[in-house]
């Protein structure tokens, strides 16, 4: 999966080289559990944000090949999002997406979730409508992009935990 929880309010989505991706995957986990031992509970999502550009960072002069978004809930409960380039370098977005789709997907996102170019009325969505909203983009991401793969694994984050399905793109 390109999905991997760090803790369990706070997920790391990937796309680049698979070994680079499984390697920065396998030093945020230690450095995870390093934190929970020292620390006697898990780390806040900015903090996660922060370890991962500094994790990242450290390897500039021979980086990770990996592009990383990361999403979770901070500390007064809502939502966050950060976007990363390979050596570190990020910035906390209402959306992001990565990988070989993400030019199908960014456009998408602007005008169902940020209302770019919109006249209606902006209103709150509710967890269940941006899942099937993610589901049709991908959807059309798959219809366009043969690097996109047969199914989407769907990470919801609440406050409760981590709740993860997989919806099939591909039917063929």
């Amino acid at each position: 999966s390109k999905l991997h929880p760090l803790t369990g309010r706070c997920v790391l989505g990937s796309a680049g080289c698979k070994t680079d991706v499984d390697q920065l995957r396998s030093v945020l986990d230690i450095k995870m559990k390093v934190y929970a031992h020292n620390h006697r509970k898990p780390m806040a999502t900015p903090s996660v944000a922060q370890m991962l550009g500094n994790t990242l960072y450290y390897k500039r002069f021979f980086p990770y090949y990996s592009f990383n978004v990361l999403a979770g809930i901070d500390s007064e409960g809502k939502g966050a999002v950060y976007s990363y380039d390979a050596i570190g370098s990020f910035e906390r977005t209402p959306f992001s997406a990565s990988g070989s789709g993400q030019s199908f997907l960014i456009p998408l996102m602007d005008n169902v979730i940020s209302h770019k170019n919109r006249l209606d009325e902006r209103r709150d969505l509710p967890a269940e409508e941006v899942v099937e909203i993610v589901k049709d983009a991908f959807l059309t991401a798959g219809e366009r992009d043969i690097y996109t793969g047969d199914a989407v694994d769907i990470m919801v984050i609440t406050k409760d935990g981590i709740d993860k399905q997989t919806f099939q793109l591909k039917a063929d």
